[in-house]
């Protein structure tokens, strides 16, 4: 573990300390996009975010290749090497994008091309346990296009869902989190090697979003741009893939007493995994929402538009802030549920807990159409802000306030100010007239 938590602490440092000179480089490269119709900020922000976190991933790769424990991963393994040729594909296309606005076609190919260069390198689903039959060995066609599938729907899912300030990189520190553990049990807890590889990718994950978090919180001063979306979307899928097809479950059978069993007694283990449903639940539900509407409106899947599930919190009534927070509870609900139903399924208290925080998800779902209100006996000890009985006599009173005959706008304007606060009007003129500000009409009598 001490080893996990230095590979993260030097990739947290890497990122952090590289985000301030990539914003200077991306406000001089001019990669600072005029603010679109679907935007949510009102500032041309710089993007480029990305290049901290690739130098975060290539640093925290370098660490872990000279830790003594995590140095196996790089000799028994060719995994690391095809994860980051890769990310450095994909990241280089999301440079591009950043500055040059690239095709959505292009960079799907692109996508494509990236997966089969990890898939060349080893880097592909073997296998995959099946309810009921036991686990199901792939043809090496099956595997890969399996494997390209994954990648190319978990990065296009992450991209989908950045779209307010730090809810990309957050949510996918809550999965990478919520998969270091799993990761970290089925490799110590079950002496599988095959896992070491996922559990330090998780790890370093984690801390290229820690690092790139503090200068991307809003209000942000650089956004991550594809280049860090897709790049970190491709680093969790390969995380997935390294797992969830590599795994054996025939090591598990030491556990449960033969193959069919252990797959059914490792079940609840492989959910969280199986096409990294509910590690990504919100992002790929996202994206299947928007290619949906799209589609239905006749427009191209790869259309942009304000209808995702961060718009609609906004539509709702919640803050920036606050529509940031609640996609981190659901995702941080769906991921750790997962992962927890995996250590035990048979926990009632687990799924208790699960329905009971699902029940408190849905309240701050609907909070904006809720209108607290304050009784009457307990105005006197709440702030003036949520006394709501008091705001609304005053605007009665500045309506209905009595205004002299011949005072100009100004004084007018003053006696229902006044009475908007409970004031003498008379005093208010006397005021008004003392401090020099009665408006024209003062002046003219003052000159007569």
């Amino acid at each position: 573990m001490r080893e996990y938590l230095l590979t993260l602490c030097v990739t947290v440092a890497v990122t952090y300390l590289l985000t301030g000179p990539v914003r200077k480089f991306a406000i001089a490269a001019g990669a600072m996009p005029e603010i679109r119709a679907r935007d949510v900020h009102r500032e041309p922000t710089p993007r480029l975010g990305g290049i901290a976190m690739f130098g975060g991933l290539c640093a925290g790769l370098l660490v872990a290749d000279h830790l003594r424990n995590l140095n196996g991963v790089f000799e028994l393994s060719n995994e690391p090497r095809a994860l980051l040729s890769g990310a450095a594909l994909i990241w280089l296309v999301g440079v591009l994008d950043d500055k040059f606005e690239i095709d959505a076609l292009i960079k799907l190919g692109a996508q494509m091309i990236a997966a089969g260069v990890m898939v060349m390198q080893g880097l592909t689903i073997l296998w995959i346990p099946v309810p009921g039959i036991g686990t199901v060995a792939l043809t090496q066609w099956q595997g890969n296009l399996l494997t390209v599938a994954l990648v190319v729907i978990t990065i296009n899912a992450v991209n989908f869902v950045d779209g307010l300030d730090g809810l990309a990189a957050g949510m996918v520190c809550i999965a990478s989190t919520a998969f270091f553990l799993y990761g970290y049990r089925i490799w110590f807890g079950y002496g599988i090697e095959a896992a070491a590889p996922a559990t330090l990718f998780a790890a370093i994950l984690m801390g290229m979003c820690l690092g790139f978090l503090p200068h991307n919180m809003h209000p942000a001063r650089i956004f991550m741009g594809d280049s860090g979306s897709m790049l970190i979307g491709l680093v969790l899928a390969a995380s997935t893939i390294s797992i969830t097809g590599q795994v054996d479950p025939d090591t598990m059978a030491l556990f449960a007493g033969g193959e069919r069993n252990a797959t059914h007694a490792m079940l609840p283990a492989f959910i969280p995994l199986v096409l990294p449903l509910s590690i990504v639940a919100i992002p790929v539900a996202d994206l299947v929402l928007a290619i949906v509407r799209r589609t239905w409106k006749g427009q191209s899947p790869f259309a942009a538009d304000r209808g995702h599930l961060h718009h609609r919190l906004l539509e709702l009534g919640h803050s920036h802030s606050r529509a940031v927070l609640i996609m981190y509870f659901w995702s941080g609900l769906i991921a750790f549920g997962a992962v927890a139903y995996s250590v035990n399924s048979t926990s009632m208290w687990i799924v208790l807990a699960i329905a009971s925080l699902s029940g408190l998800g849905l309240v701050l779902l609907l909070l904006p159409r809720f209108t607290p209100r304050t009784p009457r006996w307990a105005e006197a000890l709440v702030p003036p802000r949520y006394r709501r009985a008091a705001p609304v006599r005053r605007e009665v009173a500045a309506r209905t306030a009595p205004v002299p005959s011949g005072a100009a706008p100004a004084e007018g304007e003053a006696v229902r100010t006044a009475a908007s606060y409970g004031l003498n009007g008379s005093t208010a003129l006397s005021e008004l007239s003392r401090r020099g500000g009665g408006g024209t009409g003062t002046k003219e009598r003052e000159r007569t």
